[in-house]
Order: C-alpha cells, then structure tokens, then sequence
C-alpha cells in the first residue's frame, strides 16, 4: 500500500513537472521581439494602427510580447506586393497590410478595388463588419494567416499636373502612376489614361520631373508628402475605390502564443482598427471637409465631383468591373452589392 503510495505521488510529481516543463517551454518558445510588416510608418493613419496595435499588446500582456515595426515593409526589401508571400512564410510575424497589396496572391481581396463599388463610408463599413468581412477573413485564413481586425487606408483620390479632371476627357492621354495590381491598369487604360505601375519611391522623381502627371492615393498622403511639391496641383475627390487594412499574424506565430494571449491580441487589434479608422478618416467625414481645405491652402485646385460628373466614370469603368467580377467571384460580389445597398447611411 505504501509503496502504491509513492508510486502515485512520484507519478503526480512528474505531471506536475511535466505541466511545468510545458508551461516553460511554450513561454521560452516567445521571440524577445515580433517584426511588424507596414508599408508606411506613423505620423500616417496606417502607421499609427501599427504602433497602437503594438502600444496595446505590449500593455495588456505585461510585455510578454513586444512588437517592433518594420515601416516601407524594409523586411523585403521594399516589395509591397512580395508581403503576403513573406507572411506566410514566415519572413514577417505580423502586418497591418493592404488589400490592395495582397490582392495578387488573395483574388477575393480585389472586391474592394473594383471601379465605384463603394459609394461611401458607410459602404465600407457594410462590407468589411458585416458577412463579406466575415467571409474575407475565412479566405485569408485558408491562405495562410490569421486575420483579427479590419483598418483603413481611404478612399483613392486623383491628383495631377496639368489641369482639373472633371471628366474621362479629361484625364485621357494623362501618365499616372499606380499601384501593382492589374485591376488599376484596366481602369485607367479604360479611362483613356496612361497607366504606369511603379514604387512610390520611383514615382516621386517621376512626378516632380513630369514623367509622370499623376497618381491616386488617400488624402492625408498629399498632405504628409506635400505633394505639390512634386508638381501636383489639380485634386479630384472621385472616391473610386478605397483601401481597407487587415491585422494579421503569421500561423506558427499565433500557434506559439497562449490561448489567454491569443484572445489579447485579437482585442487590441481589434481597438486599435477602431481608433485607426477614425483617424483616417478624419477632416473627411465632416461637412466642411477641413483637409480639403487644407489642401486648397497649398494652392492646389480641388475639385469634387458632381453625381452626374461621377457617373460619367462609373460608366466608363463599368466594363472592368464586369471583367473583374469572375476574378473576384461573382456571389461575393453580389453579397457586396447587396449589402450596400441596404446600408445605414
């Protein structure tokens, strides 16, 4: 019975060690430090999702997880377009990252750059927090990493050297730069444009020595880069497409952290999308529209589209959003379509 005893106990004992011999191991498997892949770093709204994100969880886990941020995704050299790939791969442990950007490698994510989709704010937010966000971030999932909240980059604007567009006349024959993604070089090539995909760091040379006429981008990048400087003194707010962001970690990384630090990071990725948003999108959403102002201040002419005028692009484009809707899938598509239109505005 005595000898049962001990038998028992040294069997407890081992457990124990043996829970605590994991315990240790799964906390010793914690890097000392997680890359953060960003594209552009703060005072941007997308770099500010990075460091509240990163601010967050380094509070709420004690500093059990301490991130730094890799801005002008430096981890690959640059590359925007290579950031999914090297997610999966392990290169990167986390991003704030573009649909955009990763749309080459998840087909789905180019719903949200097809030509006048989303007519506005409340769009954005009846697709990325309801069912197609949910959808979205099973698809990304299936593709390899773990996606826990939704951010903003904006809405696109158009910005140019020669003159006001006000029509697709307008910006026929015109060189703008775009980004690498095909779905934006049918567009312009139907508007008559002359697109160019190139880095942002070729495309600043490019447009202060009049290669190039043109580009699009969010708002608050015409006020950080000054780009009036760089020759760009005609803004057209079109809201053709808009950019959402996506927290993500990578797999292995998520997989090494404990349930109760899983559910940290999720939240914190979670607020901190919430907090990024609203910066995005402030001076935009007022009536006044102050960075608009703003703008105009720099001795740039904005001009802001009438529905008719809109239309005249919608129209224009129509036949890329029809192409693109296959690539894309026709349902979410039409999941997209649907629930817009029965938006709150």
């Amino acid at each position: 019975m005595k000898f049962r005893r001990t038998l028992l106990g040294l069997a407890a004992a081992a457990t124990a060690l043996g829970m605590f011999s994991s315990g240790a191991m799964a906390q010793a498997a914690y890097k000392p430090e997680y890359k953060m892949s960003l594209v552009l770093g703060p005072p941007t709204p997308w770099g500010q999702a990075g460091k509240i994100w990163a601010d967050l969880v380094k509070e709420r886990t004690q500093g059990r997880i301490n991130i730094k941020l890799y801005p002008g995704v430096s981890l690959i050299q640059g590359d925007q377009t290579r950031e999914f790939s090297a997610l999966r791969q392990g290169v990167i442990d986390m991003a704030v990252g573009s649909t955009i950007n990763w749309s080459p490698q998840v087909k789905q994510l180019n719903l949200f750059s097809m030509p006048f989709l989303m007519p506005d704010y409340a769009a954005i937010d009846a697709l990325t927090q309801g069912e197609v966000g949910k959808e979205m971030f099973k698809t990304l999932d299936k593709a390899g990493v773990v996606p826990l909240a939704w951010g903003e980059n904006g809405f696109r604007e158009i910005t140019n050297s020669k003159k006001p567009i006000k029509s697709p006349a307008d910006i026929k024959g015109m060189k703008i730069r775009v980004v690498g993604s095909p779905i934006y070089s049918d567009m312009f090539t139907a508007l008559g444009a002359n697109p160019t995909q190139m880095s942002w760091a070729d495309a600043q040379p490019a447009l202060a020595s009049g290669a190039v006429d043109g580009q699009e981008n969010p708002l608050f990048l015409f006020t950080v880069l000054k780009m009036q400087t760089v020759g760009q003194k005609f803004v057209t707010t079109w809201g053709y497409v808009a950019d959402p962001l996506v927290f993500v970690v990578n797999k292995e990384i998520w997989a090494s952290w404990t349930p109760a630090d899983q559910a940290i990071v999720r939240q914190a990725a979670i607020d901190a999308g919430k907090e990024e948003i609203a910066i995005a999108r402030k001076g935009l959403v007022e009536a006044d529209k102050p960075v608009l102002k703003d703008i105009a201040g720099m001795g740039v002419t904005v001009t802001s589209l009438t529905p008719d005028e809109r239309a005249e692009f919608v129209k224009a484009t129509r036949p890329v959003y029809d192409k693109w809707k296959s690539t894309v899938g026709a349902d979410l598509v039409a999941k997209a379509e649907q629930a817009i239109a029965a938006r709150k505005k």
